[in-house]
């Protein structure tokens, strides 16, 4: 591997790179390393590999872009059969998109791999890259391992196929060992991005200040964010979107004069409510930016009075509000009272008995505690008017709720036999979904007797 101190174009390119991306030194300096000059051959492929978040892409399109080098870069969602990549490369080495003057088709056909070889020669000659290095970036590469079984084996070999000095890119969220096809290919060289930590997180979501404030008072408010989110969420992405969304609220009490920029407190009490109702909505997107504004220009009071939170514009279906509901109840009440709710005929029961004097805290204080999927579906059978068979959509349902993140699955995936859920939704959202089916749900918590 080369190293930059032997090319002072590199380094002078790294410095200006730093400047723009922050806190990714290693992996900058790694890749400039690795591409070397142009005109030098090239390693065959290379595997990026990180958590979706921690700035591949971006990344290595700004390197690719600064050093002015050839490249092509395909989205494996997007392209999602082999001749669909093929077509989309080489729509990008010829410069040629597809518009409603040319019908919206690609610059040449290509069902194969090797018509996608002999076509790439002629775009490479045509263009004039033969002395330079040529970059093809496969974006979520993983899906690659979905299609025909020579196909990454092809791409890992391109070099050696073509002939000509091209690098094959992979951008994944998983290891090479996962990646890695049963045929045997030739290995790639591996760089990892590691997750940004707090400190980081910080530093590059600082650097976003508006310029009608102060960098001190915009850092202010990442720190208060990110006291919040950081625990839930580590994607900048994400992070980004809720910082731009909530910081009109945060600088209100300074535009209306009640507040300066460095009373911490008095803007902390001010954002912390509405920072607690943006948790509920976080990476769901079932409201956009503009309708969370308006929500956010609304009196407190007003919100409450409509019993709704953000979150609860979530759309479920009917069985799946029962399922919450009986998730709930099951999360917050004592397992042993569910013959005292749940039993029509359960005979008498001393108060003295069910009321132990000593449970002077609040279930609601403690936290959701995790119930088994049987004593979930028995609630359920008890709370629903009708009869409801245990089928397949009432399973899926279940596994929808935990996909939204409204039920969580606690223990470890290989536990089929009893599966066990916490309900991790509020009670106010809760009593809004019961609402909508005309449950009464306060009547069966056990806080509340």
């Amino acid at each position: 591997m080369t190293t930059l101190e032997q090319f002072p174009y590199l380094e002078e390119k790294l410095q200006d790179l730093e400047k723009r991306i922050l806190c990714r030194d290693p992996q900058l300096s790694t890749l400039l390393a690795v591409f070397g000059e142009p005109s030098h051959l090239s390693f065959p492929s290379i595997f990026i590999y990180g958590h979706t978040g921690t700035g591949k892409t971006y990344i290595l399109k700004t390197v690719l872009s600064t050093l002015e080098l050839p490249y092509a870069i395909v989205n494996c969602v997007e392209c999602f059969t082999s001749r669909l990549i093929f077509e989309q490369i080489l729509n990008q080495l010829y410069d040629h998109c597809p518009s409603p003057d040319n019908e919206y088709s690609s610059y040449e056909r290509c069902d194969t791999f090797n018509e996608f070889i002999r076509l790439y020669k002629k775009a490479i000659s045509s263009e004039g890259f033969e002395n330079q290095t040529v970059y093809i970036v496969l974006d979520k590469a993983e899906l690659l391992r979905e299609m025909e079984a020579n196909l990454l084996p092809a791409f890992l070999r391109l070099q050696e196929l073509t002939q000509s000095n091209v690098t094959v890119i992979f951008l994944s969220e998983i290891v090479w060992e996962s990646f890695r096809p049963n045929t045997g290919c030739l290995e790639p060289i591996t760089i990892y991005f590691t997750d940004y930590s707090k400190v980081e997180l910080q530093k590059i979501l600082s650097s976003d200040y508006p310029e009608e404030y102060s960098p001190e008072f915009y850092a202010s408010y990442i720190n208060i964010l990110l006291g919040v989110f950081y625990t839930v969420c580590r994607d900048i992405k994400e992070l980004r979107h809720l910082a731009a969304l909530n910081f009109p609220k945060f600088c209100e009490p300074v535009i209306k004069g009640e507040a300066k920029e460095v009373d911490s407190h008095k803007l902390w009490r001010n954002i912390e409510p509405h920072l607690k109702r943006a948790m509920q909505t976080i990476y769901l997107r079932e409201i956009s930016s503009s309708q969370w504004e308006r929500i956010q220009q609304e009196d407190r009071e007003a919100f409450q009075l409509k019993g709704l939170s953000a979150h609860a514009h979530v759309e479920l279906p009917y069985y799946s509000k029962f399922l919450l509901i009986a998730g709930y109840l099951a999360s917050y009440n004592p397992a042993r009272t569910d013959k005292r709710f749940f039993l029509k005929h359960h005979g008498k029961i001393k108060k003295t008995d069910f009321l132990k004097k000593h449970e002077k805290t609040s279930n609601h204080l403690l936290g959701p505690k995790p119930f088994p999927l049987d004593r979930l579906l028995a609630i359920l059978y008890s709370i629903v008017d009708s009869r409801v068979a245990p089928t397949a959509n009432i399973f899926s349902q279940i596994s929808s709720l935990v996909t939204l993140q409204l039920l969580t699955l606690v223990g470890h995936d290989d536990q089929l036999d009893s599966p066990k859920y916490k309900c991790t939704v509020s009670l106010d959202f809760i009593r809004a979904v019961a609402r909508t089916v005309n449950f009464d749900i306060v009547r069966y918590l056990y806080d509340f007797l």
